[in-house]
């Protein structure tokens, strides 16, 4: 059958009002593509309605890199503007502009689907901090992300760290859903769907990448909106997902588990301010941030996380 990865390989970029970190994600990038001896072409994707990034990407004039204005705000426009930009590749690899890929990322990403064939190939995202996190954040675990074996089966992912296949995509007709635009989640539920129709996503734990956290985003309020986010895009992914009594189903089913997400949450919470111990105060505190976005969504609520206007009637009956 030949070399699977011996044609065009895209590494989208997504962006938007980061031009410090896009300069040193692309710095990254170009070191991993130098003589790999595989056509690579990294497009920019900037979702910023004015543009900000152009300047800083055209200055650096490589004939790989190029930049891509995708003014309709939201990440699921962003995304689909790098499935369009790679119509005639046979692999996209998307990351965003605030993460720095480790030595051997593009080799490892593309060993695993070449062993594999998957549709999907996903990475650990490791977060690096620009101070050390206090201990309140520690205890939450609230920048742990999950690492398996490399092969393991994976049921959902982000695209932070994601190589797809698009001949294999393209038979499925995905695109992101662009009504998740402004609230998150669209990538958790364009790879649930890929899960769905019958392919495979694949675990490959040497491809890691490092995710820079901003200072602004180590504060207890950040945190605490960003796992309640997390339990209202879990919500709606599964509601999408179903239709009819199954869908009254999973609606009943999301309000109990955030319940009791929320009841248990509350007596770890409890515990520890009784006992003065702070993981359990963070833990449960998380816990009942979830669970109560899990609640919010199932009973109708519609969380804007990227939010730029006021959602759309249409949102609203989500």
């Amino acid at each position: 059958m030949g070399n699977p990865t011996a044609g065009r390989v895209v590494i989208a970029v997504l962006t938007s009002k980061r031009p410090g970190d896009i300069v040193t994600a692309l710095a990254a990038l170009d070191a991993q593509v130098s003589g790999d001896g595989r056509m690579v072409q990294i497009p920019v994707i900037d979702n910023d309605p004015l543009a900000g990034a152009q300047p800083t990407v055209e200055s650096l004039g490589h004939d790989h890199i190029r930049y891509v204005h995708e003014p309709k705000p939201g990440t699921a426009a962003a995304r689909n503007r790098a499935l369009t930009e790679s119509h005639d590749a046979p692999l996209l690899i998307v990351v965003d502009d605030d993460e720095t890929p480790s030595e051997h990322w593009l080799r490892s990403l593309l060993a695993t689907y070449d062993l594999t064939r998957a549709a999907a190939v996903v990475g650990p995202v490791i977060s690096e901090f620009p101070f050390e996190p206090d201990a309140w954040m520690r205890g939450g675990r609230f920048f742990d992300r999950r690492r398996m074996p490399t092969g393991t089966v994976v049921t959902a992912a982000a695209t932070n760290n994601l190589l797809l296949d698009l001949n294999q995509l393209r038979a499925m007709n995905l695109s992101f859903d662009e009504r998740y635009g402004l609230s998150g989640g669209s990538d958790t539920l364009f790879t649930c769907q890929i899960v769905i129709a019958g392919d495979r996503m694949v675990w490959c734990d040497e491809a890691a990448v490092a995710d820079r956290v901003p200072a602004e985003r180590m504060s207890r309020d950040w945190v605490l909106r960003r796992a309640f986010q997390s339990g209202d895009s879990s919500s709606r992914t599964n509601l999408e997902l179903s239709s009819g009594l199954r869908r009254s189903c999973i609606r009943a089913r999301s309000t109990g588990q955030g319940v009791l997400r929320v009841g248990g949450g509350t007596t770890q919470l409890g515990l520890g301010l009784i006992s003065r111990n702070i993981a359990h105060r963070a833990h449960g505190t998380r816990t009942v941030a979830r669970g109560a976005g899990l609640m919010a969504r199932a009973l109708g609520h519609v969380h804007s996380e990227y939010s730029r206007t006021p959602p759309r009637e249409t949102e609203l009956t989500r």
